[in-house]
């Protein structure tokens, strides 16, 4: 599943808040253009193939703002300590702040 990828994901320090379905802040694992994770400690109840909207909080040193994303839930896994979700992304109404941190993300995996 995750080999055949066709845009690399970019681990991330970013935290998300899952509208309307999950109160807290869960960690965005990693994230390209057309695809993220992201891992919380319990259980999120998250149907496949549905859209939802996301939240993305950067880290504060990416100096970039909070940004929505509209995702697409393709695959569930959950484990006895976390629940990591798989989507797809659909579209940013903040375009510009979500190709920059993508950016940010794909610049400081290169510096390594």
């Amino acid at each position: 599943m995750f080999n055949n990828r066709e845009n690399v994901r970019h681990p991330t320090l970013a935290r998300a808040r899952i509208k309307d379905v999950f109160e807290g802040e869960a960690l965005l694992k990693d994230l390209s253009i057309t695809g993220c994770c992201i891992e919380c400690t319990m259980y999120i109840n998250i149907k496949p193939d549905t859209e939802y909207k996301v939240e993305i909080i950067p880290e504060s040193q990416a100096q970039i703002g909070n940004f929505e994303l509209v995702v697409s839930s393709r695959w569930i896994k959950t484990s006895a300590y976390s629940c990591e979700i798989g989507f797809a992304v659909i579209s940013s109404p903040k375009g510009k702040l979500f190709q920059r941190y993508v950016d940010y993300i794909s610049w400081r995996a290169a510096a390594v």
